[in-house]
């Protein structure tokens, strides 16, 4: 793919942009192979190895981002493109707790109120036990919860019986998310 690639996704953004988020589960545009195009583990956007320094640029591209199956598209109502994503597309940067729970905003600018349709999820390294915190953003994107933010969370996380199971979570939203099981703290 070419420069031309980017810059026509990059367009087809702009052209939805004020508007919400484009319909990009609608359309069904045919595939038009791979753009050099990564999301690395921390956010950061990389187009042809270099990183996208401008943020608005990022957030247009963010806006067409699409999950099909285990991989990302990039998708205008013309054209699908396939980029990579090391992990999750997303870092969720900050979190505020209200009357509401907990609403978390993302390198992007994307802002979501974990409960019922935000879900938390954490996974653990097999190897390490090192807890990775997500927060579902929309359609099937996730982002990656910052250490600085899961920190924060730990230290508001609360007890609670699931399923005859005594967890330590999160609560927010009318909604529990169990992070470990109480009795691996207790140890």
């Amino acid at each position: 793919m070419s420069q031309g690639a980017a810059d026509r996704l990059a367009g087809a953004a702009r052209a939805a942009g004020g508007r919400g988020l484009p319909p990009v589960h609608k359309w069904d545009p045919p595939f038009c192979g791979d753009l050099d195009m990564r999301i690395a583990r921390d956010g950061t956007w990389f187009y042809l190895g270099t990183p996208i320094g401008r943020a608005e640029l990022v957030r247009l591209f963010s806006t067409i981002l699409r999950k099909d199956g285990e991989e990302y598209f990039l998708v205008t109502p013309v054209e699908k493109v396939r980029i990579r994503v090391d992990d999750a597309p997303f870092v969720a940067v900050d979190f505020e707790a209200g009357p509401e729970g907990l609403t978390f905003l993302t390198n992007v600018g994307d802002r979501a109120l974990a409960g019922p349709e935000h879900a938390i999820r954490v996974e653990r390294d097999e190897e390490t036990g090192e807890p990775a915190p997500y927060i579902h953003i929309r359609a099937d994107l996730w982002a990656l919860i910052d250490r600085k933010s899961f920190y924060r969370l730990v230290e508001i996380g609360e007890r609670q019986e699931v399923e005859g199971v005594r967890w330590f979570g999160l609560g927010s939203a009318g909604k529990f998310f169990p992070i470990i099981e109480a009795a691996e703290l207790d140890v």
